[in-house]
C-alpha cells in the first residue's frame, strides 16, 4: 500500500518521555459519476469545464479522500531506532509480511 505522511507532532507519553506522533494516510481518488444536468445551459457549462480540464492542467480537479492508515506513537529513542527520517508529504510504500512492517521511500 502507498501512504503519505500527513502530520508529525511532538508528544509526551504518560511517563513524560518526549516522542513523536506520525500520521500516515492512504490517498484515494473519488470516482466521478457521469451526471448530465437537466437544462441545456447547464450541459453547455459542464461541457466547457470538461474541455478546460482536458486542455489546462490547472483546471483538472481530482478530489481525494485521505484515509488514516497508520498512526505511530514513538519515543525519541524508538524513532531513532526505526532509522527513518519521516517528513510531511513524503510518500512511502508499506509492506506487511509475516508480522513485519517495511517502509520504502518513494522517489
Amino acid at each position: 500500500m502507498r501512504v503519505r505522511v500527513q502530520r508529525i507532532e511532538s508528544i509526551k507519553d504518560p511517563e513524560g518521555n518526549l516522542g513523536r506522533r506520525i500520521e500516515l494516510v492512504e490517498e484515494s481518488i473519488v470516482p466521478r459519476f457521469a451526471i448530465r444536468p437537466p437544462t441545456e445551459e447547464a450541459r453547455m457549462v459542464q461541457d466547457v469545464l470538461q474541455a478546460l480540464q482536458q486542455q489546462l492542467p490547472m483546471f483538472a480537479i481530482q478530489p481525494q479522500i485521505n484515509l488514516p492508515k497508520i498512526i505511530l506513537f514513538l519515543t525519541e529513542d524508538e524513532y531513532e531506532e526505526l532509522g527513518i527520517n519521516f517528513s510531511v508529504n513524503q510518500v512511502y510504500d508499506v509492506g506487511l509480511s509475516q508480522g513485519n512492517i517495511k517502509f520504502t521511500k518513494v522517489a
